[in-house]
This record gives structure tokens, C-alpha cells and sequence, in this order.
């Protein structure tokens, strides 16, 4: 039987967030606690296009040298779950995302999901692209044709004809 926590955790989340915005309204006011939130969510979206260039140029460094980029990409995945937690509106979500947005927790969150998760890895050619080249097991699926072997027919329906 599965868990029901994951599903008590969405049906508290806006009450969790009505709360914090009670708490902070009221300890800064009304429009104060306004500002912040739309601050949260410029911050959020500034972090997450800066953050996320820096990972992308990570990934294809570590593509280009032949390492494991699992742990970029999944650092990858956490910085825009952490862009996305800070673009939401409320409190709760923000310290979530800023929390995201810190590599000692990414790679945390990261050593905890390498343990559980199994990973397989795709070989790959290193140099130069050959869309016709076969993998191991396959047959070559490149089709050569010559100038006579092939030619349009004007009798397909999509195709309009000119009276």
C-alpha cells in the first residue's frame, strides 16, 4: 500500500501557506508582505535563468570530457523545482526553493536519491554524427537513392493541383 503522506503534504500546503502569509502580514503588513512575495518572485526567476546556464554549461562539459552528468542533471532538475517553488506565491514554498537553490542541499538530495535510484547509462559515440549508423544488434537503415528512384506524384491528395 502506498504512502499517504505525499497526498497530506499537497492538501496541507495551502493551508501551511495561508498560515505563513497570516503570520507575516501581520507581523509586516499588508503591503510589505505583498512586495515580498513578488520579490520572491523576480528573485526565483532571475536564480533559476542564471543557475540554470551555469548547469547547462556544466552538463556539456562533463558530456565533452566522457564523465556521468547525472549528478548535473539531476542538480539541473532540483535548481528548477527550486525556481518553480520560488515563483509560487507563499512562504513555505520559498524557503523550500532558497533551501533548492543551495548546493550543500542539492548534493544531499543527491547522495540520498544515487543510493535508491538506478541509473543506466546509454552508450554513446564520442566524435562526429552518422544518423545512418547502426547500433550494436541493428542493421544499417541508410537508403541510398539515385535521381531516377524517387519523384513526387502529383496524384497525392495533399497536394494541389493547378488548373
Amino acid at each position: 500500500m502506498r504512502s499517504p503522506f505525499p497526498l497530506l503534504l499537497v492538501a496541507a500546503l495551502p493551508l501551511l501557506e495561508i498560515a505563513g502569509f497570516v503570520v507575516v502580514g501581520g507581523a509586516l503588513g499588508v503591503l510589505p508582505t505583498l512586495a515580498l512575495v513578488i520579490a520572491t518572485s523576480i528573485a526565483g526567476s532571475l536564480l533559476l535563468r542564471i543557475q540554470g546556464f551555469g548547469t547547462l554549461s556544466r552538463i556539456r562539459r562533463m558530456l565533452e570530457t566522457g564523465g556521468d552528468p547525472g549528478r548535473e542533471v539531476a542538480h539541473g532538475v532540483m535548481i528548477m523545482a527550486a525556481g518553480i517553488l520560488l515563483i509560487i506565491p507563499g512562504f513555505v514554498t520559498d524557503l523550500l526553493g532558497v533551501l533548492l537553490f543551495l548546493p550543500p542541499v542539492r548534493d544531499l538530495a543527491w547522495r540520498a536519491f544515487s543510493r535508491t535510484a538506478t541509473v543506466s547509462r546509454a552508450q554513446r559515440r564520442t566524435r562526429g554524427f552518422d544518423p545512418g549508423a547502426a547500433g550494436p544488434g541493428e542493421a544499417a537503415r541508410t537508403i541510398d537513392l539515385h535521381d531516377g528512384d524517387y519523384s513526387a506524384s502529383p496524384q497525392r491528395p495533399w497536394r494541389r493541383t493547378e488548373e
